[in-house]
């Protein structure tokens, strides 16, 4: 989970009253017989949490001896599917389907890779790792060394065996540290990219947030600035995106989804992944900075970059459920 330094602002909450049997009966025939009703199974499965959802799939299992999932992706298509079935996945057997599919093509997807291990927590880490040889009865650890190399790995490695020290937070350190990076990088010739790895993956986040204010005081530019500067490719963008993070997490997530709505073609696998995995977590944030940073909100891009249910399903999760009323 986030830390406590952070914003929790979810656009899904805990609904109630909660009756799963009520809202399996509804999903049951709302697929039953001639045609589908996707507006209810919009309605109920983007205003319910992870841990509803799946107590609403093993009732519909017990109710009526089927599989609400099998049952969905043999009446849905496209994205929609892909939304929907996304929401009824665990969010960390989610995560670690997606780590194995930016590994599983010819050409690996150090974007996703980075994206999702160098922003999450040791907990969110070992979740996601435990789920993944739950599913490949593989190690998440030993599939990404083949995959990627050099520092860039060491980092990636270093950060799936949870060496993080979690909250710790040390003050009077921070200086300390931010001098030891900058010898390693802009007061030497040569950077020691191994120094960085291992500072960006030992230290907590927040002692991170009090390393890059006294890097800025010492240097006279931000650390991201000295990053740019000073390094090159798939370390680079891993530093990068755990400094991004540090920063502000909420806005981090907010640049990537405009990232994902910017360009000829819209990357929908990325506008799936962050807006159904930070539903729980951070999205009324993640909305409230995209408005900051772009001065017109999510839900517009969206409208513009995607359509029918694919686009109701997505509003409706930036919608919430706050103002649902039973």
């Amino acid at each position: 989970m986030a830390g406590s330094y952070e914003i929790i602002d979810p656009t899904i909450r805990p609904f109630q009253p909660f009756n799963a049997l009520d809202d399996a009966k509804t999903l049951r025939a709302a697929m039953k017989g001639l045609g589908t009703n996707e507006e209810k199974i919009i309605k109920i499965l983007t205003k319910r949490t992870s841990k509803q959802r799946a107590e609403i799939a093993i009732t519909f299992n017990r109710e009526f001896n089927r599989v609400l999932q099998e049952d969905l992706r043999s009446e849905l298509g496209g994205k929609f599917e892909t939304v929907i079935l996304a929401l009824m996945d665990d969010p960390a057997e989610y995560l670690a389907k997606e780590l194995h599919s930016a590994m599983d093509k010819i050409g690996t997807n150090e974007d996703m890779l980075t994206e999702i291990l160098c922003t999450r927590g040791d907990d969110e880490i070992r979740k996601i790792s435990d789920a993944y040889t739950k599913i490949y009865e593989k190690s998440l650890t030993s599939e990404l060394s083949s995959e990627v190399s050099g520092d860039y790995k060491r980092l990636l490695t270093l950060l799936l065996t949870n060496v993080r020290e979690s909250k710790k937070v040390v003050p009077e350190k921070a200086k300390e540290i931010a001098e030891s990076l900058y010898n390693s990088g802009e007061g030497r010739l040569g950077t020691d990219e191994e120094a960085f790895v291992f500072a960006l993956a030992h230290h907590s986040f927040p002692q991170l947030k009090l390393v890059f204010k006294e890097y800025e005081k010492l240097a006279g530019k931000t650390f991201e600035q000295a990053v740019r500067a000073e390094m090159s490719g798939d370390l680079k963008e891993a530093i990068l995106t755990i400094a991004r993070r540090v920063e502000s997490l909420p806005r981090y997530f907010a640049e990537l989804l405009h990232e994902a709505m910017t360009g000829l073609d819209t990357s929908d696998r990325t506008l799936i992944r962050l807006i159904v995995t930070r539903a729980e977590i951070d999205l009324g944030a993640v909305k409230k900075e995209y408005q900051a940073l772009y001065h017109k909100t999510v839900e517009s891009d969206v409208k513009g970059e995607t359509g029918g249910d694919y686009e109701a399903v997505l509003l409706s999760i930036l919608e919430g459920n706050y103002i649902v009323r039973p």
